[in-house]
């Protein structure tokens, strides 16, 4: 290797400015900062720089916005706190996990828990002074909070159906292996929420991490000190069942199965929701199809596609550092490529096999092991009791009664595993008697909504969601049965801002917050989720909305062709189209 100069008339390109976070992330001593010193200051909130970091290690720091006209008169500051996320792949946990978080909610959070549209949890209301209580219970509970948050690889959605037989237990293997081979090695998470401050001493266990304090790492072999450009998020799904949304993902997997065995999977690339309206250059983007690997390849694969996102991805401008916006500029053949130089061989194209079905794994369904496992939708993900509903006893009580695996779907909901056959009714019983509906008494469209979190804790909110989104079902369930679309499935997805964490953009309808009080439409995506949809109208009063959805509604059942869904009516007019058909159609 050459040691020259370059030569005087060789052009050399400038420096690229890196955005303010690429240099926190830089001088932060692989995530460290000055987090330590921060938890010894009795001020109630964290400086910028560590906010930054602490998204690494699972958190967010927010404040009540409905609190802050009320501080402001009486001149005081914001109310503040953190919300806390887990690392749950697969959203596979034990009870006395699920027991342990229900705790952790009541004695040191706002008394709710919040199920992801990742399959994990949320906590909330955590004042900066419990912080590191709570993240030492967590990994007490044999859980991780470490890259839940951050510009790293984030938790790994698979599919949660529990099944006996190959097939499934080959997408858990990998989904466990992929979590451990893509989890950041810094010491730091350890140092700071593991190790004892007092004594110096590691005093729980690691939450399942490969890098505890007693085996410290100085460097991070796959992420480097700076990390990734942005967030990054993994799925693994199933032709037949794709209740991950795999198209949605940064990187997915699609398994290829033969005689009952995966013989490999077909990667797909550049997937990502979010989007700034006001910057043209940002889009929602379904994921491209690239490549056909076996699993002895996958893991490798993986890294290498990360390593071709760390070394090329946008670190100047956040709003445009997602993978999806490499592969766009780059087109997927390129990136092929790229990956394929790191990986160190060619890679073998796609097989057919593409997603076909979407499994909600709701109600009563067989394990094949004479077990049965019981959905049950839960609204929005949020774990509550008032006088009407009591989840949270509920929950605990089935946990301490039988005591059995639980799992999380990509739509917020919660499945009891390994049910004998004579328990079924006791199960039921206990979700009755605390005054939750049972997945059979819940409506279809309310089964297959979701929202993000939105107000009051998230302060990218511009207006509400999951507060909003269950009056909107109300609204519009009774219209839906005089149409006589109360069986149909579509998706109905809810976000406060543009940024998709409900995965808006290829549900079959969609609202995201526009402006105060005000949404955008979109339609036209569709429950397999494999299809963007298309904005149909833009800033609509919250007080319209309902009206909105009805005409849409009304329209489908009017024009519908055959047995097409609501998704494929909307695409196959167009929105122009479907606006007409809209106003013309005869409301119920």
């Amino acid at each position: 290797m050459s040691t020259d100069a370059p030569d005087s008339s060789t052009p050399v390109e400038a420096p690229i400015k890196l955005s303010a976070v690429e240099k926190i992330k830089q001088e932060s001593n692989y995530l460290m900062g000055t987090i330590d010193q921060e938890l010894q200051d009795p001020v109630d909130h964290f400086n910028n720089d560590n906010l930054q970091l602490l998204k690494f290690h699972g958190s967010y720091q927010q404040d009540d916005r409905d609190m802050r006209i009320k501080l402001k008169k009486s001149g005081g500051g914001k109310a503040y706190s953190m919300m806390l996320r887990c690392r749950i792949p697969g959203g596979r946990l034990t009870s006395d996990q699920l027991v342990a978080h229900l705790d952790m909610c009541d004695e040191l959070g706002n008394s709710t828990l919040k199920i992801t549209t990742r399959q994990t949890l949320q906590l909330h209301g955590i004042l900066k002074s419990d912080l590191r209580e709570v993240i030492k219970r967590v990994n007490e509970c044999g859980l991780s909070s470490l890259a839940a948050c951050g510009d790293v690889n984030r938790n790994i959605m698979c599919c949660p159906a529990k099944r006996v037989g190959p097939i499934h237990a080959q997408l858990e293997q990998f989904t466990d292996e992929l979590t451990t081979a893509l989890a950041p090695q810094t010491p730091a998470y350890h140092e700071l929420w593991i190790t004892d401050p007092d004594t110096g001493e590691k005093s729980l266990a690691d939450g399942g991490e490969p890098n505890s304090s007693s085996n410290p790492v100085i460097d991070e072999p796959l992420y480097g000190p700076t990390y990734l450009p942005r967030k990054f998020k993994v799925g693994i799904a199933l032709p037949e069942d794709n209740c991950i949304d795999i198209y949605t993902q940064d990187l997915g997997f699609i398994a290829v199965v033969r005689d009952e065995k995966i013989i490999g999977y077909n990667v797909t690339v550049g997937g990502g929701m979010g989007r700034t309206p006001s910057a043209k250059k940002t889009f929602p983007a379904l994921a491209k199809r690239m490549a056909f690997v076996t699993p002895e390849q996958a893991i490798d694969v993986a890294k290498a596609v990360i390593i071709v996102q760390r070394d090329n991805g946008n670190r100047s401008d956040r709003k445009v550092a997602r993978m999806k916006y490499l592969i766009a500029d780059w087109g997927i053949e390129r990136f092929r490529s790229e990956v394929e130089t790191v990986f160190g061989e060619k890679l073998a194209d796609c097989t057919e096999d593409d997603v076909h079905g979407f499994d909600d794994h709701m109600g009563w369904q067989a394990q094949g092991d004479g077990k049965w496992s019981y959905g049950l939708n839960v609204e929005n993900g949020r774990l509550y009791d008032n006088e009407k509903t009591q989840f949270k006893t509920a929950f605990r009580k089935i946990c301490a009664e039988f005591n059995r695996e639980i799992r999380f779907t990509g739509h917020q909901s919660i499945i009891f595993c390994d049910i004998e056959e004579g328990e079924k009714d006791r199960l039921i019983e206990i979700i009755r008697e605390h005054g939750i509906p049972t997945t059979e008494q819940t409506s279809t469209v309310r089964r297959w909504s979701m929202s993000c979190v939105a107000l009051p804790t998230c302060g990218l909110a511009i207006t509400e969601s999951e507060r909003r989104l269950p009056s909107l079902i109300d609204s519009i369930e009774e219209p839906l049965a005089k149409l006589g679309l109360s069986g149909e499935r579509f998706t109905i997805r809810m976000t406060g801002c543009p940024n998709g964490c409900a995965r808006p953009y290829n549900a079959d309808l969609a609202l995201v917050g526009k402006a105060v009080g005000k949404y955008t439409l979109f339609t036209g995506g569709g429950w397999l989720g494999n299809r963007l949809a298309e904005i149909y109208k833009d800033a609509v009063k919250d007080d319209e909305v309902v009206d909105e959805m009805i005409g849409l509604f009304a329209a489908f059942k009017a024009n519908r062709e055959g047995t097409e869904s609501f998704g494929d009516f909307c695409a196959r007019v167009g929105v122009e189209k479907l606006a007409e058909l809209a106003e013309a159609a005869p409301r119920p």
